[in-house]
């Protein structure tokens, strides 16, 4: 789950981009709070309504809107330097594909563990990776184009069989490769 001092993204709450209009902003509100209102018994989430609706308060009104955006992109601003000054390690092909199979383990073992798994957020995964969302932007679309995950309605991930065949047969490749290098690893006294 995002930190609970982190700031939430209304855009993405609404689940759309920071140039939609009000009229756009109107109508998927009424959308999401049709689907997310606690008395609808089939996809009632209470959690996900005040969300939305906090966000909704926000973006339809201007003056708070405006306000908000300054912030928002700020934030922006700073997540892009952190990816622009990121380190080589990031581009490392090895580091994706263990971010990729860790990810995938996440949803595996979400989809194993909860009854009624209804997928995780980019912001969960973004908290639970330790990865700015910008650099896990390609792994997701790289195990969703590979149909190894994919997008519910309300933008969550969910790993695939497909998913948890790629992952049961790699798995054990990354566990022997982190062995090997435990082992030739010097040791340090």
């Amino acid at each position: 789950m995002p930190e609970a001092n982190a700031p939430v993204d209304h855009y993405e709450a609404l689940q759309i981009s920071p140039n939609a209009d009000p009229d756009m902003i109107h109508r998927v509100y009424r959308l999401l709070a049709q689907r997310f209102h606690p008395d609808n018994k089939e996809t009632g989430d209470d959690v996900q309504f005040r969300t939305v609706t906090e966000a909704y308060a926000v973006l339809s009104d201007p003056a708070r809107r405006a306000q908000y955006d300054v912030a928002y992109h700020e934030r922006r601003q700073d997540r892009w330097r952190l990816v622009a000054t990121g380190t080589q390690a990031d581009n490392d092909f090895e580091l994706e594909q263990i971010v990729r199979l860790t990810l995938l383990e996440v949803l595996y073992t979400r989809k194993r563990t909860e009854r009624d798994d209804r997928g995780l957020y980019i912001l969960d995964l973004e908290s639970m990776l330790g990865r700015p969302r910008e650099h896990l932007e390609f792994t997701v679309w790289f195990l969703a184009q590979k149909n190894l995950i994919k997008r519910t309605d309300d933008s969550r991930l969910l790993i695939t069989a497909d998913g948890v065949e790629y992952l049961e047969q790699n798995y054990r490749g990354v566990i022997q490769r982190k062995r090997l290098e435990a082992r030739n690893a010097p040791a340090t006294a």
